[in-house]
C-alpha cells in the first residue's frame, strides 16, 4: 500500500513510517515544508535501506496515498484538515492525534475537546473521507527502535468496518503489535485521553509504556 504521513517528521510519524516501510509498504513523509518532508524520508531510508520512502509538503504526499495518517499536534488539526479536505476525499484517514497540553508541576493533561474527540472532529471536517482512530498510545521511542518488537495493543475506533480492518491489518504487521477493534469513533475519546496518563507514567518511572488488553 501507499501510506502518507501528514506532519510525519515528528517521532510518532517517523516511527510508524519506519515500521510500516519495514513491512514492505511505500511511505511518503509530509511536512509544512518540502525540505523537511524530504529530510524525514531520508531518515526512513536510513533506518530501512530498502524502503520506498519519499517526502514533500503535506499537500504533495497525500494525493496517491491509499491511507493517510495524521501525526501532528492537536493544535494543528483544524487548519491542516481545512487545507487538505478536498485531497483527502475518498481516502481512509487514520487519526493518530491525541489532544493534550503540558502544565508545569502536573505534566501531560488531556484537553477537553468540544467535539468529544479529535477523531470525531476530524470526521466532521472530512465528510467525504473515512476517518479511523488508532496508534495514539504507542511509544514513539519503541517504534523507532526497529530491531526490537513494540509489544502492545493498538485500539482502533471507527464507523466503517472495512476501514478499521485495513488499519488493524497494518497494526498487525508491526512486530509485537496486535490491532484491536475498539468500537465506534466515539470510543476514541477514551483512547486519546489515555495518552496523557502514559506520558506521565513514562516521566515518573523513566520508561516507555504502552497498553495491552487482556482476556481477548
Amino acid at each position: 500500500m501507499k501510506l502518507a504521513f501528514v506532519g510525519g517528521t515528528g517521532p510518532e510519524g517517523l516511527g510508524l513510517a519506519i515500521r510500516l516501510a519495514h513491512a514492505g509498504h511505500a511511505v511518503a513523509i509530509g511536512s509544512r515544508s518540502h525540505e523537511r518532508g524530504e529530510e524525514g524520508a531520508a531518515k526512513v531510508r536510513e533506518a530501512v535501506p530498502a524502503a520506498d520512502a519519499t517526502g514533500g509538503e503535506n499537500s504533495e504526499v497525500v494525493g496517491d496515498a491509499d491511507v493517510v495518517f495524521l501525526t501532528f499536534p492537536y493544535s494543528g488539526q483544524q487548519p491542516t484538515l481545512e487545507a487538505l479536505r478536498s485531497q483527502l476525499a475518498g481516502k481512509i484517514v487514520c487519526n493518530v492525534v491525541a489532544p493534550l497540553e503540558f502544565e508545569k508541576g502536573i505534566g501531560a493533561v488531556a484537553i477537553n475537546v468540544p467535539g468529544k474527540s479529535a477523531a470525531q472532529e476530524a470526521a466532521a471536517q472530512l465528510p467525504e473521507s473515512t476517518v479511523v482512530s488508532a496508534f495514539q498510545n504507542m511509544s514513539a521511542e519503541k517504534l523507532m527502535d526497529l530491531p526490537h518488537p513494540v509489544e502492545c495493543d493498538v485500539l482502533v475506533c471507527g464507523r466503517d468496518a472495512e476501514a478499521k480492518a485495513t488499519i488493524i491489518g497494518l497494526a498487525n504487521q508491526i512486530d509485537g503489535v496486535r490491532g484491536v477493534d475498539a468500537g465506534g469513533l466515539s470510543q476514541s475519546r477514551y483512547v486519546e485521553m489515555l495518552t496523557s496518563l502514559l506520558i506521565n507514567l513514562n516521566r515518573k518511572y523513566k520508561t516507555h509504556t504502552s497498553i495491552k488488553i487482556v482476556g481477548l
